[in-house]
């Protein structure tokens, strides 16, 4: 992990703080960036109770083993990525001692732990239309009979590998991707963003 004062934000230079709406009371769109956040890749065999207990003893939150899906305790997120992989995420500056209590609650097992918060940055998008403007850039069906509260996947949105977190119904979506494509990602959806009221939203 980067020293505290070396981390900058992957979208620090446009400004979003300065740049946030204040008065964005017709906007249908919010965008903004969840910088630093904690992301913890863990990888273990989900149909193994001694792993799936070991992860809800330190999360508070069941592992997702439904293939897609997440699960929340508190400030812990689990998102499924794949039968033997998820990411635990929470706020930024946790991620040292997460790692820590998952390995050390993982003693004795064949399970794998590996911060990779340095890795991504997340943009966040919500409001009534932020489903159609995903929508042009992804061939990820999102519609909500489809798509929904409690669920994630790995896709491609324009030219970008990301994984879309749906929050709410709002909707409201957290777009994890790597930090050298959050520049050009955060660009093409102010560009299609044009089409709509779209407002930036400080974090």
């Amino acid at each position: 992990m980067a020293e505290a004062y070396n981390r900058r934000s992957a979208l620090q230079h446009f400004g979003l703080k300065a740049a946030a709406s204040h008065n964005a009371g017709a906007a249908r769109v919010f965008i903004g960036e969840s910088a630093h956040r904690a992301i913890v890749n863990i990888r273990g065999n989900g149909q193994d109770a001694a792993f799936v207990q070991a992860v809800k003893a330190v999360t508070g939150a069941d592992l997702p083993v439904k293939p897609n899906t997440t699960t929340q305790a508190g400030e812990f997120r689990l998102l499924w990525l794949g039968p033997t992989e998820y990411w635990v995420t929470a706020p930024g500056g946790s991620e040292e001692k997460l790692v820590a209590d998952l390995r050390q609650a993982f003693t004795g097992q064949h399970a794998a732990v590996i911060d990779v918060s340095e890795s991504r940055t997340v943009i966040s998008i919500s409001g009534p239309d932020a489903r159609e403007i995903l929508a042009r850039g992804c061939s990820l069906d999102l519609h909500p009979r489809v798509f929904g509260p409690g669920q994630c996947a790995q896709t491609g949105l324009t030219k970008a590998n990301v994984l879309i977190d749906q929050r709410d119904s709002v909707p409201s979506y957290d777009i994890y991707v790597l930090k050298s494509f959050a520049d050009y990602l955060w660009q093409w959806i102010g560009l299609i963003g044009r089409d709509f009221r779209m407002a930036i939203k400080a974090d």
